[in-house]
C-alpha cells in the first residue's frame, strides 16, 4: 500500500479527512499524549494567509515529507498494526518496507528485529515513551512515541521517532564539549580582574635586571618550568606575564594565582576542578580546575611556599603526567599548561624543614630565576618612580613632576616593600600633593625611613678647593643637579640635555647620593 493512499486510510479511520485536506489541525495535550480535532465551520473564516498555507499544502505531497526525514517516522494503531513508515525505519531495522508496513510490532519483537516496543509502551501507557531499542543487527536506537488521543478519548494512533544511539551521543558529546568551554571561559573571566598588559611591563635599567631580563627572553621561548624568588612586591608576577607575552603561548590565556589567598580546604577544588554534587555549596554544573582553564596557556602560581603538602603531592602528579582528575570524578582531563611558579620564601629550606617536598621542589627549579630587591638594583628606583608617574598623571590628568631633592631622597631610603612601596608611595605624591613639583616629606605614613634624608639638598660650593679630579667632579654633580631641576627631575630629558645615556646619568645620580649619605 502506498504512503499517500495509507495516510487516507489514516486520516478516515480517525474521521478527520476532510479537515486535514483544508490544512485545520488543532492539537492539544491530554494526559500526556494528544487530542486531535476538527471543526468544518472554520474554513469560511480562513485569513488569506491561511489561504495561501492551504495552496502550498496541497502543492507538497505527504509522502515526499515523509520518505525525506532524517529520522525513522513510525506510525502504528493502538494495537500495534503498522501503518506508515519511511525508507530510514526499514533500513534501521534492516526489513523492507512492504513487508513492514502492514505487519504488528508484537510478531517484529517476537521475531526479534528488535528487543521492544515504545510504541505498544505508549498505547498501553497513554503517555510519551523514550527508550533504547536494540536491533537484530546490534544497533542501538534511540526511540520516542507519542500516542494521539481521538475525539473519543481512545488511542487513535501512535507516532515513533528515531534516531541511532550514537548520533544522539555524538549531540551531546558535542555539546557537552560547547558548554566545558564556555564554563571554563567564563571561570577564566574570574581570574582576569587585572588585563593592563601595558602597565605589566618590567622596567629597568640597573645591570643586575639588564641580565636578568636578558636571561628571561630566552626562556621565554621554550616551555620549561621556572622558579621565580625574591621579596614581596620585586616584580615576580610582572616578569611572568613578561615570559608570557615573549612565549609561544602568548595567544592563550594566563592565569595569575595567588595560592596563599585561598583557603586551605578550597584549594583542592580550585586546582582540579569539581563535578556536580562533589561537596555541600558546590556549583550545581561542577566547575573546571585552573589547570582546565590555563590549558594551552600559562599558569603562575604565586607564594607557592604557602601550599599545604597534601596539595603538593597531587601538585606534583598533574605536573609530571599532564592529567587532572576532577574531585567526585572518575574522568581523567588532559591539560596542557607552562607552569611559572613564584615564591617569597627559601625552599630548599623548607624542603630541610619538611616542610616542602623534595620531589615536587626539584620538579619546579628547572630554571630558577631570583629577582634582586630594589635597594640591590637603585639605578631601577628613579626608572620605576618615573613610569609611575606617568601613568598617574595619565590617569588624573596632571602634569606633575620630581623635584631633584624628592629622587635624591628616594636614592637614600632601602623602600623594604620595593616596586609595590614605591608605586604606592608615588600614587600617594600625586594625589595629596598640591603643587606640581612632588616633594618627598618623610611622615609615619612612610614608615621608617631616615628623617635625615628628608632635606638632602645638592651641595653649593663657591671655593673650590683641591684636585682637579675632585673639583670636576663636584662641578659635575653641581651642573647635573641644575640640569636636574631645569628638567623638573624628568631623567630622559636631563640626559639628553647632557648628552649622555639615562643608564649612565642614573649612575652618577646614585653615587652623588651615596657619597652625600656617606659624608653625613
Amino acid at each position: 500500500m502506498r504512503n499517500g493512499k495509507l495516510f487516507c486510510y489514516i486520516s478516515k479511520k480517525i474521521a478527520l479527512k476532510s479537515t486535514i485536506q483544508k490544512g485545520i489541525i488543532e492539537l492539544k495535550s491530554i494526559e500526556g499524549g494528544v487530542t486531535m480535532s476538527s471543526d468544518a465551520d472554520q474554513i469560511g473564516n480562513l485569513s488569506p494567509t491561511a489561504c495561501d498555507l492551504d495552496k502550498t499544502c496541497k502543492n507538497i505531497k505527504f509522502d515526499q515529507i515523509i520518505e525525506n526525514s532524517y529520522d525513522s517516522i513510525f506510525v502504528t494503531d493502538k494495537l500495534g498494526n503498522v501503518l506508515l513508515a519511511n525508507a530510514t525505519t526499514a533500513r534501521l531495522l534492516n526489513v523492507k518496507l512492504d513487508k513492514l508496513i502492514g505487519s504488528n510490532v508484537k510478531d517484529l519483537v517476537h521475531e526479534g528485529i528488535y528487543h521492544r516496543s515504545t510504541a505498544l509502551e505508549a498505547a498501553t501507557k497513554r503517555s510519551v515513551v523514550t527508550g533504547l531499542v536494540k536491533t537484530a543487527q546490534g544497533l542501538i536506537l534511540m526511540s520516542t512515541s507519542m500516542p494521539l488521543i481521538g475525539e473519543d478519548g481512545e488511542v487513535a494512533m501512535v507516532i515513533t521517532n528515531t534516531r541511532e544511539k550514537d548520533l544522539v551521543e555524538k549531540y551531546i558529546a558535542a555539546l557537552e564539549e560547547e558548554r566545558a568551554k564556555s564554563d571554563r571561559y567564563k571561570t577564566a573571566v574570574e581570574y582576569l580582574s587585572d588585563i593592563d598588559a601595558d602597565s605589566k611591563l618590567p622596567t629597568f635599567e640597573s645591570p643586575v635586571m639588564c641580565k636578568t631580563m636578558s636571561t628571561v627572553a630566552i626562556i621565554a621561548k621554550v616551555d620549561s618550568t621556572v622558579l621565580l624568588s625574591g621579596e614581596t612586591g620585586s616584580g615576580k608576577e610582572v616578569v611572568a606575564r613578561f615570559i608570557h607575552r615573549k612565549s609561544p603561548r602568548n595567544q592563550e590565556l594566563f592565569i595569575p594565582i595567588n595560592c596563599a589567598a585561598i583557603p586551605r580546604e578550597l584549594l583542592e577544588a580550585e586546582f582540579f576542578g569539581y563535578v556536580r554534587g562533589a561537596f555541600t555549596g558546590a556549583n550545581p554544573r561542577g566547575k573546571p580546575g585552573i589547570f582546565e582553564i590555563a590549558s594551552n596557556g600559562t599558569l603562575f602560581l604565586d607564594e607557592l611556599g604557602e601550599l599545604p603538602l597534601s596539595i603538593q603531592s597531587k601538585l606534583l602528579r598533574v605536573l609530571e603526567t599532564g592529567e587532572v582528575q576532577r574531585l567526585g570524578d572518575t574522568a581523567i582531563h588532559k591539560t596542557n599548561v607552562r607552569l611559572i611558579a613564584a615564591t617569597n620564601k627559601d625552599l630548599k629550606k623548607m624542603v630541610s624543614d619538611k616542610l616542602f617536598r623534595e620531589d615536587l621542589y626539584y620538579r619546579l627549579n628547572v630554571i630558577p630565576i631570583h629577582l634582586p630587591p630594589l635597594r640591590e638594583r637603585p639605578e631601577d628606583i628613579i626608572a620605576l618612580a618615573q613610569k609611575f608617574l606617568d601613568e598617574y598623571n595619565r590617569k588624573y590628568a596632571l602634569k606633575k613632576t620630581f623635584s631633584a631633592t624628592t629622587l635624591q631622597t628616594f636614592l637614600n631610603y632601602s623602600w623594604p616593600g620595593n616596586v609595590r612601596e614605591l608605586r604606592n608611595v608615588v600614587e600617594r605624591l600625586t594625589i595629596t600633593s598640591v603643587d606640581d613639583e612632588l616633594v618627598f616629606e618623610l611622615d609615619p605614613f612612610t614608615g621608617n625611613r631616615n628623617s635625615e634624608s628628608k632635606e638632602v639638598s645638592s651641595p653649593v660650593i663657591n671655593n673650590y678647593s683641591g684636585c682637579l679630579k675632585d673639583v670636576l667632579k663636584t662641578v659635575e654633580r653641581e651642573y647635573i643637579n641644575k640640569v636636574l631641576d631645569e628638567c623638573h627631575g624628568r631623567v630622559g630629558e636631563a640626559a639628553q640635555r647632557l648628552g649622555i645615556h639615562r643608564t649612565l646619568l642614573y649612575r652618577k645620580i646614585y653615587q652623588a647620593s651615596c657619597k652625600t649619605w656617606i659624608a653625613k
